[in-house]
């Protein structure tokens, strides 16, 4: 019979505590493996949504990580709105102009090129204006440009596809300015579909409601980022929504420091909202050149109204200063949850050696050595903590696959069963012996010393 087999039986014979012991520390385990779980989660997340497209951010002065968490993740109140005549300066070669004409309206200087434009030549700006609701969902204003030009996934290289339907126009015969495309989760828990409309609400999800419906003409397929989760409408209608022009004038452009432009718009099509009356929450800016990014940066902080924000930047400090401190407290938290069941398989086992001196004290009067009567406790201890450590990694992972469907709809990352395993998760075996070797060591030197004479008469 050798030790592996002695140990086994000693394990059986204590079959309840040993069960106990092994739960708890499969408790310990499953914690850590969720932890550890939630952290890849959580990284691969931020990883999918730090490639956003484009290399800034310009919105009103304010915080820079407000401004990214309002713009990126719609998570946040917008900081303050910038007049449209700020997105007109980061228009490429004639861009400026030819938008002026395109809107109609009144500014000063109209054929002049956009503070920004030499940085832009082969880049892009789209306006973003947000404040309105559909349901608990944002709405989002902005150009078509958002799906053409915009990649994502954590190589930014991943064009956006519709599910179904197609991407919204500046004009349609048949909807005019008011057509939308909307998130696949807007469109699951909203119940809506192509060709449906829908009113967004104003401030809030509370909010008025808007007179004005918008036809959906496209269902966007799953990205994995918050655009999932965020309904799209044509610019020029949001614009022309009741609440939504602007209800002050730009003292920095007077009236009468501005002259009428005539407009190009065809005769068919309505009236644009002018150009003095249009604000932005925020213009997501990638220069021609990336490494223009930097300098653009420097240059708009100098802006006595607008700041500009580097995305990745934001996310990564959000990441680093925030949430890698809350992970690393729940895995310490965790990990104590282990040395605790470390702890109890010392308690049992050592319980459990008054119950044991004389079968001890039999197997040294066979021929056992003291050494081989440690190491049957040792093995015992590690039994017990690895068994409890598999039941544990099991029950982890299996938690996590279970609530996949429910973290996908959260964050559009996908879990299966072992696609959340970590580098730190190959060091749980290892950690469970050393565990297990501090456990059992003191009542292993208890059986090592068991006097044999005495024992063997009780």
């Amino acid at each position: 019979m050798n030790l592996f087999h002695i140990a086994w039986r000693n394990v059986q014979q204590r079959g309840l505590a040993s069960l106990l012991t092994m739960l708890s520390m499969a408790l310990g385990v499953a914690l850590v493996v969720l932890v550890l779980g939630i952290g890849w989660v959580i990284s691969e997340s931020f990883a999918r949504n730090s490639n956003v497209g484009y290399n800034l951010i310009v919105g009103a002065k304010g915080g820079s990580l407000q401004l990214t968490l309002n713009t990126v993740f719609y998570l946040s109140k917008p900081i303050e709105v910038l007049p449209y005549e700020e997105y007109l300066e980061f228009l490429p070669g004639n861009g400026r102009a030819e938008e002026i004409e395109r809107i109609g309206g009144r500014i000063a200087d109209p054929q002049r090129k956009g503070l920004y434009a030499s940085y832009m030549s082969g880049g892009f700006a789209i306006p973003v204006c947000l404040g309105d609701y559909f349901g608990p969902f944002r709405v989002v204003g902005t150009k078509s440009e958002f799906f053409e030009k915009l990649r994502y996934g954590e190589m930014g290289d991943r064009e956006y596809e519709f599910k179904s339907g197609r991407n919204f126009e500046d004009y349609n015969a048949e909807h005019g300015y008011y057509e939308a495309v909307i998130g696949w989760q807007v469109a699951r828990q909203m119940n809506k579909q192509v060709g449906d409309t829908f009113k967004t609400t104003h401030g809030d999800p509370e909010g008025e409601g808007h007179g004005q419906e918008f036809t959906i003409v496209g269902v966007l397929a799953p990205t994995g980022t918050p655009n999932d989760r965020a309904a799209f409408i044509n610019l020029e209608g949001f614009y022309l929504m009741e609440g939504h022009a602007r209800a002050f004038e730009d003292k920095a452009n007077p009236d009468a420091d501005k002259q009428d432009v005539d407009t190009a718009q065809a005769a068919e099509q309505p009236q644009r909202l002018p150009l003095e009356k249009r604000d932005i929450t925020a213009v997501l800016v990638k220069p021609g050149n990336g490494m223009f990014a930097v300098n653009m940066q420097q240059s708009i902080k100098k802006s006595l109204r607008a700041q500009a924000a580097s995305p990745i930047e934001e996310i990564g400090n959000l990441f680093s200063n925030f949430v890698d401190p809350v992970k690393y407290a729940l895995l310490t938290l965790t990990i104590v949850v282990c040395l605790v069941s470390a702890i109890s398989i010392l308690v049992s086992i050592y319980n459990s050696m008054n119950e044991r001196k004389r079968d001890i004290a039999v197997m040294r009067a066979l021929g056992a050595r003291r050494d081989a009567i440690l190491m049957v406790v040792l093995l015992e201890s590690t039994m017990i903590a690895i068994g409890g450590g598999l039941l544990g990694w099991l029950a982890g992972h299996s938690i996590g696959l279970a609530c996949s469907s429910l973290i996908e709809d959260r964050t559009g990352v996908q879990i299966g069963f072992l696609n959340t395993m970590t580098v730190y998760e190959w060091w749980l075996i290892p950690g469970l012996i050393v565990l297990a070797t501090l456990a059992g060591i003191i009542p292993a030197l208890v059986a090592y010393r068991t006097n044999v004479s005495q024992n063997l008469g009780t």
